[in-house]
């Protein structure tokens, strides 16, 4: 194996750390910060090199906002040419056709996406680190701070197993594992007693999503298969998503809404 490739090795064998998705994003918010330090401080040819770059992906940005925005455009056609005399005011011209752009395409896709998976709750209040953990004092005089201790209800697999307690830095305690939720059907407007399959995402946090922090708004994958419903090929469907409406930590029990 070559020298440098130890790092990926790691994340193959261990996977990445529980914030690495939130630490990405930060850092990608910063990075215009770098920038434009690189920017002040270069001189010289280096300053010149790092300018004609910066200058080519603005170029770049630009044109693709443009081309996102623009509704329609202009095309040549190259179709037959039309019989009988033409007047001679129109020799010059070409014949030109309205074509849609293929980025109205994306965004009609987009539309239809979103209606799609339309959910009953589309705005929920963020949820704070300072909410969902506890900090857990550990050592010998309880001076490292460095373990939380989830306070929010959350779900973890069936061959789940905790980490020794040397090394495990997220506590979620057993009391606040659930593993079924009260599903209503909208169109049936029956509720069932459903086994949780996993999270499918937190709108608060790509961590928690992670962990299997479950909050309101959530939204998490459930067994359906004893509902009895199948497909139009006739395959009996036994995962759909469902959004969480109560708050599962003051109610002790996971509310929520099957998206159809």
């Amino acid at each position: 194996m070559p020298q440098n490739e130890h790092i990926e090795l790691f994340q193959k064998r261990y996977g990445f750390r529980m914030d690495y998705q939130e630490r990405q994003r930060k850092k990608k918010a910063r990075e215009h910060k770098l920038q434009s330090k690189m920017a002040q401080k270069l001189i010289g040819i280096k300053g010149k090199i790092f300018a004609k770059k910066r200058y080519s992906e603005k170029v770049q940005l630009k044109r693709t906002i443009k081309a996102h925005e623009e509704k329609k455009t202009c095309k040549k056609e190259d179709g037959k040419v039309p019989e009988g005399a033409m007047p001679a005011y129109l020799l010059d011209r070409e014949n030109t056709s309205q074509a849609k752009l293929l980025s109205s395409m994306v965004k009609q896709k987009r539309k239809e996406k979103a209606g799609k998976w339309d959910v009953p709750l589309p705005k929920v209040r963020a949820q704070s680190e300072a909410e969902v953990f506890r900090v857990l004092k550990t050592g010998k005089s309880r001076r490292k701070g460095w373990k939380r201790l989830v306070t929010k209800v959350c779900f973890v697999g069936e061959g789940f197993t905790r980490k020794p307690p040397k090394y495990e830095r997220f506590v979620r305690p057993m009391a606040l594992r659930f593993k079924k939720a009260h599903v209503t059907h909208p169109e049936l407007k029956a509720t069932f007693c459903l086994p949780i399959v996993g999270v499918k995402k937190n709108p608060s946090s790509p961590m928690y999503t992670s962990l299997g922090v479950i909050t309101k708004g959530t939204i998490i994958e459930v067994n359906v298969s004893e509902l009895g419903l199948v497909t139009q090929g006739g395959k009996v469907v036994w995962g759909k998503y469902a959004q969480v409406t109560n708050n599962p930590e003051n109610d002790g029990c996971i509310n929520a809404i099957l998206l159809v």
